[in-house]
């Protein structure tokens, strides 16, 4: 008994590495690498990239209602079966967008990629890291959702040439990842725990109630609806930039090969970056972690403004890939280090679900903006000098959010529903 005991914490490290597996495969094949395909498709189909951008639209949608139920979800169907259902969602979008040849018909492989991006990526590690993790929260959050980048560095790489190699190459490519995600979908399935044995899951309607009673206070404070809005700019902001660095880059005079090289640095920077994260909350705390962050979102979109040919504009380039891996974190790792920071532990996966929800909800309105300013103005500028005012208002009030949240948690208990 005493031997078995002792053993039990090892699946903590069977259970970061498949979840890090299943980030590097579905973020880096299926969100972060998304980029690559707006010129080869827009061109090939002979649509306007303001156009194609309501497809993300919709996944982002999608993504944001769904993570509006994420706590009442998980509570009663598991990690495990959510996590299936997300991979499936995940190839059934891959195979659509391969035979997609109008937009309705992406926008209907993007409610599927919604859905799956839902249950697979930063709402779910999030909830499962809290599960299973006691300490170092932060750190191992941050080294599993590091793994996003090796596989957008990976996506890039493979999936370049593939894309380059016909005009409709990009459906091969999708053809690929959905065999990809296959794979990955089986190793979950054989793996992965809901929870670490000798800790059973506590009956669902006792946990609904504790949660729901601590819900009721946290969301009744004004601050929540303050912090809402900052997610939704975060992310409105970030998305928006992020998703137009590739064409941008090649708008101003880069060759593809450059910018294909630039971004897989870009998403290699971005793994160091997420673990970096974690690290800097576990070690100084919630406010130097995202002052971090804000800081390297305006040297970024800055640096990004100004790239293109040239000795200057190269540098420009690389120093943007570096340093805006240091900001993105805020979609990711933040998002649940501010959910419990915020709101308490009883309140982490309704609070995640909610700030998961209007996070994609600003993605949603930040691509297609981003784009739209395009197509008026003709250069991306515009929209990433309006981002560089908006991140610095954001951060002067998310400063002031986790002052007035630790004075009002000094006040009162910290956990006063009981223990779950």
């Amino acid at each position: 008994m005493e031997k078995q005991r002792r053993a039990l914490p090892d699946y903590k490290w069977i259970i970061i590495t498949v979840c890090a597996l299943m980030v590097m495969t579905v973020l880096g094949f299926c969100s972060s690498a998304n980029s690559i395909y707006i010129r080869p498709i827009t061109e090939a189909l002979g649509i306007t990239r303001a156009s194609y951008s309501v497809t993300s639209s919709v996944r982002y949608v999608t993504t944001a209602v769904v993570n509006l139920f994420f706590g009442v979800l998980i509570y009663r169907l598991g990690a495990k079966l959510l996590i299936m259902l997300g991979f499936s969602s995940l190839v059934i979008s891959t195979l659509i967008y391969s035979l997609a040849d109008s937009i309705p018909v992406f926008c209907v492989g993007s409610v599927f990629l919604g859905l799956g991006l839902s249950f697979t990526t930063t709402t779910m590690v999030g909830a499962v890291v809290n599960r299973w993790w006691g300490e170092k929260k932060g750190t191992v959050m941050g080294f599993i959702l590091a793994s996003n980048g090796i596989g957008a560095a990976v996506a890039r790489v493979i999936l370049t040439p593939i894309i380059q190699s016909d005009t409709f190459g990009y459906r091969n490519a999708y053809r690929l990842v959905s065999v990809i995600l296959s794979a990955v979908a089986v190793m979950m399935l054989i793996l992965f725990r809901n929870d670490p044995k000798g800790q059973p899951r506590v009956k669902i309607e006792r946990k609904r109630r504790i949660a729901t009673e601590a819900d009721r206070a946290a969301f009744r404070k004004p601050y929540f609806y303050v912090a809402l809005v900052c997610v939704f700019l975060t992310g409105l902001t970030l998305q928006g930039v992020s998703g137009i660095a590739d064409p941008l880059l090649i708008d101003n005079g880069l060759d593809s090969a450059f910018v294909t090289a630039v971004m897989s640095v870009h998403s290699i920077a971005l793994s160091g970056a997420k673990l970096s994260t974690g690290f800097i909350y576990d070690r100084f705390g919630v406010r130097t972690a995202s002052v971090v962050c804000y800081v390297a979102a305006i040297v970024a979109m800055l640096s990004l403004a100004y790239s293109g040919a040239g000795v200057l504009g190269q540098t420009l380039a690389v120093i943007y890939a570096v340093i805006s891996s240091v900001a993105l974190p805020l979609e990711t790792v933040m998002l649940p280090i501010f959910a419990r920071e915020l709101f308490g532990e009883h309140s982490f996966n309704s609070a995640l679900g909610i700030f998961a929800s209007v996070n994609t909800a600003g993605y949603a309105v930040g691509g297609p903006l981003a784009n739209l300013i395009f197509d008026v103005f003709g250069t991306y500028n515009p929209w990433i000098f309006a981002s560089i005012i908006i991140i610095v208002a954001v951060s002067v009030a998310m400063h002031v959010i986790i002052t007035v949240a630790k004075r009002d948690a000094a006040t009162k208990e910290t956990e006063p529903y009981g223990t779950v």
